[in-house]
């Protein structure tokens, strides 16, 4: 069972992002506190839920959190501020949007940054260990998740349903059909090298 908090007594906020290694698309954060108590023995990784689980939990996690709020970097500010900056930038805006104020934040990963005057504590897989960082991972993934699914009506070629944005042989593949859409992280590598067999 995944740990209610790291910290008793305190308002304490999960952040996690999704989509950092996409080629496409915004990423998304998400910030949770729920009640220092608080057990739900179905929330987990959002990775290791299938995507129909991810969403029915997501109103579970809205009804119960004490707040929650989601915030969204887009590819253009990626490229300018590159991916680990836009992650950091995505959680906190959506800590910034919290209707309760936490007393501690706890981040999945190992790279944070200062949030105002919030102590932090960051989780190396902290999204299996947590139970707000796990619910954050479900928020996140969820709402970057119908993003792309709303992206795939405009570009279908890029298959953006099937593959959320990810580098798939198929998305490489359209990219390299048809050139990179509006929505693509200019500065990741879209098409790498060809490779090819000098003794052929």
């Amino acid at each position: 069972m995944l740990r209610s908090c790291l910290i008793p007594d305190l308002s304490e906020a999960g952040c996690d992002e999704a989509g950092r290694g996409c080629l496409a698309g915004s990423v998304y954060a998400a910030a949770v506190i729920f009640p220092s108590d608080y057990q739900n023995e179905a929330i987990n990784d959002s990775k290791q839920l299938t995507d129909h689980r991810r969403h029915e939990l997501r109103s579970i996690i809205e009804r119960d959190a004490l707040s929650w709020a989601v915030g969204i970097v887009t590819a253009e500010e990626i490229d300018r501020i590159n991916i680990l900056n836009a992650s950091i930038l995505a959680m906190h805006r959506a800590l910034d949007q919290l209707k309760v104020r936490p007393q501690s934040i706890i981040v999945d990963g190992n790279k944070f940054r200062p949030y105002h005057d919030v102590p932090y504590h960051t989780v190396v897989k902290g999204d299996g260990k947590f139970l707000s960082i796990a619910a954050a991972s479900i928020l996140a993934k969820t709402y970057r998740d119908d993003y792309m699914d709303t992206l795939d009506k405009e570009f279908p070629q890029y298959q953006w349903r099937q593959n959320k944005g990810y580098p798939t042989q198929a998305h490489r593949d359209a990219i390299r059909a048809y050139g990179p859409s509006p929505y693509h992280r200019m500065s990741y590598n879209l098409l790498p090298p060809v490779q090819l067999d000098l003794f052929e």
